[in-house]
């Protein structure tokens, strides 16, 4: 096979050769089994939260039995092509070969990263809360923007999305939303993207039609389960009731049933305004709450842990991720990996993976660029 080919091959066994051991496949296709044979058991679903949380981890130890499985199949299927196109000449058959490859690794090089997601909460599902920074309609508008990306990455990955907040801006866009991403690694996954994001374009709202900068922050932390115990001093916190303040339509409150938590030793402010019932808007603020004090605190010994690396982990509103350039030019770059698109567009529209995998890539290994210029 010609060197490219070769290449290939061999970062894809390696791959897969990590794959294998991470996962210790004999240990898990005997785990498997056993899940199996309890499914089946008449008495499986008399405790149902138990016996969900047993079929999850069925599905995951399938997923990645099967990824496993598939890779080596389609490996072999790729170098047999390879191969017979370089025997009987026939270029076609042998590009068609390498382009496999090429889509197994990018494939296998994203299931390694996620076998690294080991944190604490990291298979979790997943809060991500956007405001529209300084501004105006801009920034608003900005803030919308960045929803939608994330409600589109979250949709390409099949997982659930549900909006538990938004506060429209004045004239258009949103000062603030959150949305809860449901789906297994969610928080792992999204983690990296808290931070400031930065746009740069001709702005539809100027008559002149200028060149305007404008920021927006993710906030991301994950949700926790009751197994978790985060005690909160009620003294220490100030609730609101207020109006739904969405887009219009049947589903917006009438009544002051919305909940606004803020926690005053921490700054930390959470609101739901999902339900038309206060009650269980003020139970799932609640543990809104309960989730971004979990997360400080793990963010706390992160940067612990992690002294050297501090300046390449941290994350939160003052420290700016990723530039956006629409006008005068089309260019994504993360600020913390360089890694750069040259279609914003697809960007916007969820296409967020490379971006993740870097900066996920880049807090396991400790690795990455020291220093990223960022773009006009």
């Amino acid at each position: 096979m010609r060197a490219e080919a070769v290449s290939l091959v061999e970062q894809i066994k390696q791959s897969v050769g990590l794959l294998r051991r991470h996962l210790d496949v004999e240990t898990s296709t005997r785990r498997l089994a056993e899940l199996n044979a309890k499914s089946e058991e008449p008495d499986f679903w008399n405790d149902a939260e138990t016996a969900q949380k047993l079929m999850r981890e069925r599905t995951e130890l399938e997923d990645r039995l099967g990824s496993l499985a598939r890779f080596e199949s389609e490996l072999e299927d790729a170098i047999t092509l390879v191969e017979l196109g370089e025997m009987e000449g026939d270029t076609a058959a042998e590009q068609e070969g390498l382009d496999q490859l090429k889509a197994i690794k990018t494939e296998a090089d994203r299931r390694q990263v996620e076998a690294l997601l080991s944190g604490e909460a990291d298979a979790n599902d997943t809060f991500i809360e956007v405001h529209s920074g300084a501004g105006g309609t801009e920034s608003c508008d900005w803030a919308r923007m960045l929803l939608r990306m994330y409600t589109r990455w979250a949709e390409r990955h099949k997982f659930k999305v549900e909006l538990i907040e938004e506060t429209a801006g004045d004239e258009a866009g949103i000062k603030s939303a959150t949305i809860l991403v449901k789906g297994h690694n969610a928080h792992g996954w999204a983690k990296t993207e808290s931070g400031v994001h930065r746009l740069v374009r001709i702005s539809p709202f100027d008559s002149n039609a200028r060149r305007h900068t404008s920021f927006a922050s993710a906030w991301i932390y994950p949700v926790i389960d009751d197994k978790i115990d985060i005690q909160i001093n009620e003294a220490d916190c100030r609730i609101d009731t207020y109006r739904s303040s969405g887009a219009g339509g049947q589903h917006v409150n009438t009544t002051d049933s919305a909940i606004r938590i803020t926690h005053i030793p921490s700054g930390i402010v959470v609101a739901c305004q999902m339900e038309r019932s206060q009650h269980k808007n003020r139970a799932t603020a609640w543990n809104m709450l309960r989730a971004r004090l979990y997360e400080q605190e793990l963010e706390r010994r992160e940067a612990e842990a992690n002294k050297i690396n501090a300046t390449k982990s941290e994350i939160g509103w003052g420290h700016q991720i990723r530039s956006y350039v629409l006008q005068p030019y089309q260019m994504v770059k993360d600020l913390r990996t360089g890694v750069v698109s040259g279609t914003p567009d697809e960007v916007l529209d969820g296409d967020l993976d490379a971006f993740m995998e870097a900066a996920l890539a880049q807090r396991v290994h400790g690795g990455g660029p020291e220093k990223v210029e960022d773009v006009e």
